[in-house]
């Protein structure tokens, strides 16, 4: 009888030590806490409209030369200066120049000289950073006259260069 009895007592003691434990105290709990609801989105306003982007224009322009010169005075470069930046914010948009001459010499002396005008100009611009191929510079030589005379006052404006976006008409600068 005594393996019964000590059997007996282990299972006593196994019951009592299960019985004889304590609750577990609510410090030892993990807390539950209540998450609170997820605050509401924000309500969707109507978009503004951005305004749109306003768009450089590249403005038609002549700029003028001695006579027999294709020399840049600093008041054509300052003018290039400002068709290069134009032409920089626009590089989708091309420049044509044309060169002109008075009516004094011969039609292919003119032509050359005009042709040395553009280029100028068109040299310049490209020392500007402009990229050559945006640009074609020509030479009308003495066939476009802007003033009919024989006297400087007439020479002298049509000893030009006449700048323009590329799709614009000699007819369509404004003077």
């Amino acid at each position: 009888m005594k393996p019964i009895r000590i059997l007996a007592a282990s299972v006593l003691a196994v019951a009592a030590c299960s019985h004889a434990q304590p609750p577990p105290s609510a410090s030892v709990q993990p807390a539950v806490e209540a998450t609170p609801p997820p605050a509401p989105p924000a309500p969707i306003l109507p978009a503004e409209s951005a305004p749109a982007p306003r768009t450089v224009e590249i403005v038609a322009t002549s700029v003028y030369f001695a006579f027999d010169s294709s020399e840049l005075s600093p008041e054509t470069r300052a003018t290039l200066q400002t068709l290069f930046d134009q032409a920089r914010q626009r590089p989708d948009q091309d420049l044509r120049i044309e060169g002109n001459c008075d009516e004094r010499g011969t039609r292919e002396y003119n032509l050359a000289l005009g042709q040395r005008r553009s280029d100028a100009a068109k040299n310049y611009l490209v020392g500007l950073g402009l990229d050559a191929s945006r640009i074609t510079a020509i030479s009308n030589g003495k066939e476009r006259p802007r003033a009919l005379g024989d006297d400087e006052a007439a020479w002298s404006q049509n000893r030009r260069d006449d700048l323009m976006p590329a799709t614009g008409a000699v007819s369509q600068i404004s003077h």
